[in-house]
């Protein structure tokens, strides 16, 4: 099975509110991946919330959302590794992938004004934000079922620890 985050803890790790949160997943620009419906609480994957942050991250530097929605379809579902090499560029109103530092440079020399967001750097930043024990690490603790959400997760050390 795997980890999921509820809504609250997705929010507070990608830095946006619950209303946002709410209104993207709706429209589709990052739904929860790990359990949705209306039965159960929606829980979100580590990849889903790195979507949230990039999101938010281009929304806070005046992107468009149409922008934000077709560099969100772009990354969506590429694995783990992948994401890690990737700094997305933008002008202010185009968003750019790019995979080398030779592809930054020749951004840069078109001089206009650009940002960059390491996605790498990201992901480390939210694994910090979810307590995300690093695979290698992982192996180390006692073989306990991985909690399937946030809340499951308190419980779990409230009860051994």
């Amino acid at each position: 099975m795997d980890v999921g985050y509820r809504g609250p803890a997705a929010c507070t790790a990608a830095g946006i509110t619950y209303r946002q949160l709410d209104y993207w997943a709706r429209t589709g620009l990052v739904e929860p991946s790990v359990r949705t419906g209306a039965q159960n609480a929606p829980l979100y994957s580590l990849p889903d919330i790195l979507m949230l942050k990039v999101a938010k991250r281009l929304l806070d530097t005046g992107i468009s959302l149409q922008q934000i929605r077709t560099a969100v379809d772009h990354l969506r579902g590429r694995p783990a590794p992948d994401l890690a090499r990737i700094t997305l560029m933008s002008d202010g109103v185009s968003v750019y992938e790019c995979t080398s530092p030779d592809e930054v440079v020749d951004l840069m020399q078109r001089g206009q004004g650009m940002f960059g967001l390491a996605l790498a750097h990201v992901w480390r930043e939210l694994e910090e934000a979810l307590g995300v024990v690093p695979d290698e690490e992982r192996t180390e603790l006692p073989s306990a079922p991985p909690p399937v959400d946030e809340l499951a997760r308190r419980r779990r050390e409230r009860r051994t620890g």
